[in-house]
């Protein structure tokens, strides 16, 4: 009876297990990645368009008829070499009025002329203090007394001042040529029919050619324009509550620009004024022009009204602990994420700093190695039961994670 008894209770056991079994939930596959330790790198995307730094449009001296063009778009040209020809027409006698107006045009051109000089004065010495301020950052880095995020932003300061003093030489030249201008309209006026050449006032590239075929033109008509390939910057628009998080020195990627490779740039200028503009889904948004200066020799392909993108660092570290943003979740006011730590997935409150759309940088709740559920389930709960599986994060090139809009 005993025997029977044991049998029994041995075959309600094994039924109890097989219940068990059969009840008990199955382990939830999750994909898991985890957390590293790197560069990062918070940006603002926005598409930009090329243009020549300092344009120089040349005009008809005088009214007459104009003998054909012989330039093309892309020519290179000399400073003196003559662009166009023609013969002038029969000019009336200025009267006192007119030549008031002139007299005074010159001696404001002449007053502009003084202010480039004073701002190219200016831009210099300030050159000159930053560079000696790279120096002197550079001595105290390799002495161990600075950080080398301090002699990135000198050399960046430095590389601003450098472009600050190039375009104040161009507003020196272009102010010189307006009192050129200026003091020709104040001289004898041409007999008709006398044969006027118009030169080149610099050296640069044909951009545009306004005339081609001869015809008559007044005094004052465009006729060419020029500039150089190897000035050039780019203007983006970017939305104003970026604009304001973003100065003058900072790093800039311009990708998509067609080439291999990748531009490097600093912000030259943040224009102080903005403007309204409808974006493709009819909305209004208030917009600031960013100018990007780069060397235009590192893409020689490169021209006047080129499209590109440009990423403008606005954020960077060069050791953060990153968790990508798909295993991050909101926990009330703050972030969460779920750590797989012995076959089971364990809530982990986190403070999370600096962000992108790809990664965040964790300061508190992980560490490197922990191993992250990439977005988790939402019914799955602290303590449940997991099993991995790892995957590989798409985060584009290695330290240049960027937030595109």
């Amino acid at each position: 009876m005993r025997a029977v008894r044991t049998v029994q209770a041995a075959m309600a056991l094994g039924v109890v297990a097989v219940l068990s079994l059969a009840l008990w939930p199955a382990a939830t596959v999750v994909d898991t990645i985890r957390v590293t330790r790197g560069p990062l790198q918070v940006t603002v995307d926005e598409d930009g368009v090329t243009r020549v730094q300092e344009r120089f449009v040349v005009a008809a001296p005088v009214g007459g008829r104009l003998e054909r063009i012989e330039w093309e778009p892309g020519d290179v040209v000399r400073r003196g070499a003559v662009l166009a020809r023609l013969r002038a027409a029969d000019v009336p006698l200025t009267d006192a009025r007119t030549r008031a107006e002139w007299l005074a045009t010159l001696r404001s051109a002449e007053a502009t002329h003084k202010q480039a000089l004073a701002e190219r004065a200016r831009a210099q010495a300030t050159r000159d203090r930053l560079r000696l301020v790279l120096e002197r950052q550079t001595e105290l880095v390799s002495a161990g007394a600075v950080a080398s995020d301090d002699v990135d932003a000198a050399r960046s300061a430095a590389s601003g001042a450098d472009a600050a003093v190039a375009a104040a030489d161009a507003a020196v030249e272009r102010a010189s040529h307006d009192v050129e201008l200026a003091r020709a309209r104040l001289g004898t006026p041409l007999a008709p029919g006398r044969v006027v050449t118009v030169i080149a006032p610099c050296d640069g590239v044909i951009l545009r050619r306004l005339h081609e075929s001869e015809s008559v033109i007044g005094a004052g008509e465009p006729l060419v324009e020029l500039g150089s390939r190897a000035a050039l910057e780019i203007v983006t628009d970017l939305l104003s509550s970026d604009a304001v998080k973003v100065s003058p020195g900072a790093r800039v990627f311009v990708d998509d620009w067609g080439g291999e490779g990748v531009l490097e740039g600093t912000v030259r200028r943040v224009e102080p004024s903005g403007f309204v503009k409808v974006s493709a889904l009819g909305v209004e948004e208030q917009r600031v022009n960013v100018i990007v200066a780069f060397p235009g020799d590192a893409a020689p392909r490169l021209g006047d009204g080129y499209r590109v993108t440009a990423r403008i660092v606005l954020w960077s570290a060069a050791d953060a602990i990153t968790i990508p943003m798909g295993s991050v979740f909101r926990q009330g006011d703050g972030w969460a994420a779920f750590v797989v730590n012995g076959g089971r997935a364990h809530l982990r409150v986190l403070r999370i700093g600096h962000h992108n759309d790809n990664h965040a940088e964790a300061l508190d709740g992980v560490a490197p190695a922990d191993e992250v559920i990439m977005h988790p389930p939402d019914d799955l709960s602290d303590g449940a039961r997991v099993r991995s599986r790892s995957v590989t994060a798409s985060t584009g090139a290695p330290g240049n994670h960027s937030r595109t809009r």
